[in-house]
C-alpha cells in the first residue's frame, strides 16, 4: 500500500510541477531526489557524472579551451568495469544539480582507483580545483565548486561526533545519518565577508604571503559566532588594516570551496579620507595599499604571466572574473567613472 501511495504522490507532484515555470519544476524535482531514495537511485541510471580524483576534477582540453565532460551512466559503468573492486562506486556519488530537461547531474570521486587508467581511457587529466575554476567556462565552474565542497564534506564526516560510529549518506548525498544515535548531519557553509575598502577616490587591496607573486585582492575573513555581516566587516577592516568603516553596502554573494565550503558575502566599505592611513596586521597580511583608478584599470587588463618584469618583480594583478573580488573591483571602477 505504501508503494502505491508513493507512486501516486510522484505522479501528482509531476503533474503539479508541469504547471509551474522551468525553474520551479527543476527545484522541486531536485528536492524530490533528495527526499526519495528510490527515485534518486533510479535517476543515477539516467543521469550524468562529473569525475573527481582526490577532489581534483577531470578536464579535457580542446584546443585552447578546457571542457568538463559529463559522463553517462553507461560510460561510467564501462570505466568502473576495469576495476574489479569498484562494483558499488555509483552509490558513492552525490547529487549536484540537474538540467532544465530534468537530467540529474552527479559528482563522483574515484580517489581510491588508479587515475592514470581513467585519464588514458577518457583522454584528459585530473586538475587542481583552483586552476580548474579559472579555466572552465559557463556553469561548469560553480558546479565543480559545489561538487568539491560536497564531496569534501562527506569525506570528513564519515563518523558521528556523538557516538563515534560510522554515518551513512543517503543516495543524493544531501545528508548523513548515524543510525546508532539517530542524529542527522547536513552539509554546512561558513560565512565569509569579503570587502573592498574605499576612501572615495582610492580603493584598498592587500595580499597574503601565500598569494601568487603580484596578486592583490579585497580584504576577507570568517564571521565570528554571534556577528552579523556589518559587524564582521567592521572588525575585519579594523583588525587587518587599522581603519574604521563609516558606511558599507552589500554587493553580492558567491559559494567558494576554499578552504572548505564558504559563502562569500561581498560588500563595499567606505572609510574617511582624512583617517585613511593604513596599519597592516603582519600576522594576516604581507602588504596592503591604496590603488588609484588608473592603476586599477591597468591591473584589470594584466594577467599573471604578463605581470613579471625584467628585474624579477611583479606588477599588481587582480583575481580573474570568476572570483567575486573581481566583481567588487569592477563595480568600484564603474562607480568612479559614472
Amino acid at each position: 500500500m505504501a508503494a502505491v501511495y508513493q507512486a501516486l504522490h510522484r505522479r501528482v507532484s509531476s503533474l503539479v510541477c508541469r504547471l509551474h515555470s522551468t525553474y520551479v519544476r527543476k527545484m522541486r524535482y531536485l528536492n524530490q531526489l533528495k527526499e526519495d531514495d528510490s527515485l534518486c537511485r533510479q535517476a543515477q541510471t539516467s543521469g550524468t557524472f562529473y569525475l573527481f580524483h582526490n577532489l581534483s576534477p577531470f578536464l579535457q582540453k580542446a584546443g585552447k579551451k578546457y571542457l568538463v565532460p559529463q559522463l553517462s551512466a553507461a560510460e561510467m559503468k564501462g570505466i568502473l568495469e576495469k576495476f574489479q573492486e569498484a562494483e558499488q562506486w555509483m552509490e558513492k556519488s552525490v547529487l549536484i544539480g540537474c538540467s532544465d530537461e530534468h537530467r540529474p547531474r552527479f559528482a563522483l570521486d574515484l580517489g581510491a582507483l588508479d587515475k592514470s587508467v581513467i585519464e588514458s581511457e577518457l583522454q584528459g587529466s585530473f586538475t587542481d580545483l583552483r586552476k580548474a575554476l579559472f579555466v572552465v567556462e559557463g556553469e561548469d565552474s560553480p558546479l565543480l565548486a559545489s561538487a568539491h565542497s560536497l564531496l569534501q564534506w562527506h569525506e570528513s564526516h564519515q563518523y558521528c561526533s556523538k557516538t563515534g560510529q560510522p554515518t551513512q549518506k543517503n543516495p543524493a548525498g544531501s545528508k548523513r545519518v548515524c543510525h546508532a544515535s539517530g542524529v542527522t548531519y547536513y552539509p554546512q557553509m561558513s560565512p565569509v565577508v569579503i570587502t573592498l575598502v574605499s576612501d572615495g577616490s582610492r580603493c584598498l587591496l592587500a595580499r597574503q604571503p601565500s598569494f601568487p607573486p603580484g596578486m592583490f585582492t579585497a580584504l576577507s575573513g570568517f564571521c565570528d559566532v554571534g556577528e552579523n555581516v556589518e559587524e564582521a566587516v567592521r572588525r575585519e577592516v579594523a583588525e587587518e588594516v587599522g581603519l574604521e568603516v563609516e558606511s558599507l553596502r552589500y554587493s553580492a554573494s558567491q559559494h567558494w570551496p576554499f578552504p572548505s565550503s564558504s559563502l562569500m558575502i561581498a560588500c563595499h566599505a567606505l572609510v574617511g579620507a582624512q583617517r585613511a592611513e593604513i596599519s597592516v596586521d603582519t600576522l594576516e597580511l604581507e602588504e596592503a595599499r591604496w590603488f588609484g583608478l588608473e592603476e586599477i584599470v591597468e591591473g584589470l587588463k594584466r594577467e599573471p604571466r604578463s605581470s613579471k618584469q625584467d628585474d624579477g618583480s611583479c606588477l599588481p594583478w587582480f583575481p580573474p572574473k570568476q572570483a567575486i573580488a573581481h566583481q567588487l573591483i569592477r563595480e568600484w571602477v564603474q562607480q568612479q567613472t559614472a
